[in-house]
């Protein structure tokens, strides 16, 4: 199994990603807190109950919505998949086992 990268990760592959994020809510939101120990062992588990995710960035967000998504994708060890406005979308390979891992 060839684990995506940010490094690794292709046009298609992050296309089709974009794809299944298209219809997910975002699981929580990004504010004037910032990027918190507690904020990141939420998107940690979310990550990996679901491999993907959308997070909501708040304009209240002490930094740009871009930067804000490459510095959360760095400290989980994630993919930024995209940032569409003010939503980010990011991808991690579940490391559980028996588990229905996403076909990109």
């Amino acid at each position: 199994m060839n684990i995506i990268t940010n490094e690794n990760i292709t046009s298609k592959q992050r296309s089709k990603l974009k794809s299944l994020a298209a219809n997910l809510s975002p699981i929580t939101q990004i504010g004037k807190g910032g990027i918190t120990d507690n904020l990141l062992k939420t998107l940690s588990d979310a990550l990996e109950a679901r491999e993907i995710i959308k997070v909501h960035i708040l304009e209240t967000a002490d930094d740009d919505v871009r930067n804000l998504a490459d510095n959360v994708a760095e400290l989980l060890d994630a993919v930024p998949v995209a940032v569409i406005g003010r939503k980010a979308i990011f991808y991690r390979y579940s490391s559980r086992q028996n588990f229905a891992h996403l076909e990109i």
